[in-house]
């Protein structure tokens, strides 16, 4: 009977030396920002690297969507704003014969008045310049108001058609498909060949390197609790396996929820706590879902 009796003592302290004894405040389990990545154009798929399990860097080109229609109408755009830009009008070159006729007129006028005061000439051939240097002055005054209106008229076209190509080229960068953050592909939800429509979903990626712990605290643990805190975080590997992190809480729930059943707590009693986020730098070892613990006495 003691020989028993010992063996179950030794197993005890087997167990509980292969589970590190570490006291918690929380649990939860680690998430992470995930991003669903919808096309933003239509348009058949023709290629699409995003494998489950991929890692993405930020930025990094992952798909295509066909393109052929949007380049052909941006060509078409380029092709009416050249247009638009040969129909302008020079104003100096199309008022510069009316310029010199009126100098012309401004000379005759100047020589008629000498005459007039030397008594070589009569007052009508001076009245008659002076008409014709009003008549040119309208006329002149007239084609800069008409070549202005024509020009402004042009530019707004062209503007106008500027704008349209700008569009365009949006469209088209639009059908060239990006990793928005760093991450790894959690799913893919379209194939090359398929049509994407604008909003359909194409792959979904997390930000794995930058993760949470989701934990929940109790009323009474809220003044051990602020943000930008510094914390121990235990992830737990199963079978008594643990390892430690160091945590930053980020964020803390200001209204309290009904506790989850699958949610440890340290006041078993407590229905209602408070959840709060504490942010862990992933070595590669912790997995979306997993299980983890959280001390905030240092």
């Amino acid at each position: 009977m003691k020989k028993k009796y010992f063996s179950f003592i030794a197993l005890s302290i087997f167990f509980s030396a292969c589970r590190p004894n570490v006291d918690f405040d929380a649990t939860g389990t680690f998430e992470a920002t995930e991003i669903i990545v919808s096309a933003e154009s239509n348009g058949k798929l023709f290629y699409l690297n995003a494998e489950e399990g991929t890692h993405l860097t930020q930025g990094e080109e992952v798909g295509l969507i066909d393109t052929i229609q949007l380049y052909l109408k941006k060509l078409q755009l380029e092709a009416n704003m050249k247009s638009v830009d040969k129909l302008r009008p020079d104003i100096h070159k199309q008022i510069a014969a009316t310029q010199k006729q009126l100098a012309t007129a401004h000379r005759e006028r100047t020589r008629v008045d000498n005459l007039l005061k030397a008594n070589a000439a009569n007052r009508k051939q001076l009245d008659d310049w002076d008409a014709q240097i009003a008549v040119l002055q309208s006329q002149l005054e007239a084609q800069i108001s008409s070549l202005t209106n024509n020009t402004q008229s042009l530019n707004e076209q062209s503007s106008s058609v500027a704008i349209k190509i700008l569009q365009t080229e949006d469209l088209l960068n639009k059908c060239h498909i990006l990793s928005p953050i760093s991450g790894t592909v959690l799913a893919k939800y379209a194939e090359p060949g398929e049509l994407a429509a604008a909003g359909k979903p194409l792959f979904k990626i997390a930000d794995t390197e930058n993760i949470f712990l989701r934990a929940y605290v109790t009323s009474s643990q809220l003044e051990k609790v602020k943000l930008g805190e510094q914390v121990k975080v235990f992830a737990d590997f199963g079978n008594g396996n643990q390892k430690e992190y160091q945590g930053t809480i980020s964020w803390i729930a200001d209204e309290a929820e009904f506790t989850p059943k699958t949610i440890l707590t340290e006041d078993e009693r407590a229905n209602q706590v408070y959840a709060v986020k504490i942010a862990v730098r992933n070595d590669g070892s912790i997995k979306i879902g997993m299980y983890g613990e959280v001390k905030f006495d240092q």
